[in-house]
């Protein structure tokens, strides 16, 4: 109960004047939303920023410039449907660059490799999701590579809600059981059958706009399909029209209508 009072007075406290301009500076998909959207949007900033801790790695200084651009990129992944604000996460953890982590791989023979693994982010099941702000920089002011780290490993927060990591988030939300169940049905068919068709364009060698990474498994399917539905609506609408409508279903969203002659975000 406390949690939900602590939300609305939240909700309607008014954005902070200087916060809205770090965001038009730092989020240029914000000038592409409607009025309604850009409120809904700092209102759900301002309760992610008083929820979820952020922390500085490798002797970086988190300033709210980096704190703004992080929660409303996660944000912008919950309007217009019920949320809970990813529960599962506690802290967001942001290093200067690229960091490297422990990776053990078994070469045979029983035989384990200790290495150091390159990384620009991860997104934990319980407790964290870790960012390089470089590439989070680098990846907002160049859309037209597809990439977004944010969305990528804030899409996967959304998939842990139910437990698993398996690109399948909770679908249905607030719905009856016999409407949920023919929402997980419709999701598994659209799903199964844009990852398949995926790798057999990757085995023949063709372009798409959903990267190579996308076929490693289902999980991060889901995640680079949120990255291209955001970042770049309009080809993954006209590639894959069966996913994009999936996604703008699931989101309550359509990024393809979007008014993209405003300034922000360097083409499409």
């Amino acid at each position: 109960m406390w949690q939900s009072l602590k939300r609305k007075k939240l909700l309607a406290t008014p954005f902070p004047p200087d916060w809205r301009r770090l965001v038009e500076a730092s989020c240029p998909f914000f000038h592409r939303l409607v009025v309604g959207d850009q409120r809904e949007l700092e209102g759900y900033v301002q309760i992610f920023l008083a929820e979820k801790q952020f922390e500085g790695c490798g002797g970086f200084n988190v300033t709210d410039e980096v704190r703004l651009c992080v929660a409303a990129h996660a944000c912008l992944l919950l309007l217009h449907r019920p949320t809970d604000f990813y529960p599962r996460l506690r802290s967001v953890l942001v290093y200067p660059n690229m960091y490297f982590v422990p990776s053990v791989r078994h070469i045979g023979s029983g035989i384990l490799e200790e290495t150091q693994q390159q990384r620009a982010g991860e997104s934990w099941a319980e407790g964290a999701v870790v960012l390089a702000w470089d590439v989070m920089r680098d990846h907002i002011s160049n859309p037209e590579h597809g990439h977004n780290l944010v969305w990528h490993e804030f899409a996967h927060q959304l998939d842990f809600e139910d437990g698993a990591a398996d690109g399948v988030p909770v679908l249905g939300r607030g719905e009856s059981f016999p409407v949920r169940r023919l929402r997980y049905t419709g999701w598994a068919r659209v799903m199964r059958s844009e990852f398949e068709q995926l790798r057999a364009q990757l085995q023949r060698g063709e372009n798409t706009i959903l990267r190579d990474y996308a076929a490693t498994n289902a999980a991060e399917f889901f995640a680079v399909a949120t990255e291209c539905f955001f970042g770049r609506p309009q080809p993954l609408r006209q590639q894959h029209p069966a996913l994009y409508e999936e996604m703008k279903w699931y989101y309550q969203q359509d990024p393809a209508g979007w008014d993209w002659n405003k300034p922000g975000i360097r083409g499409n």
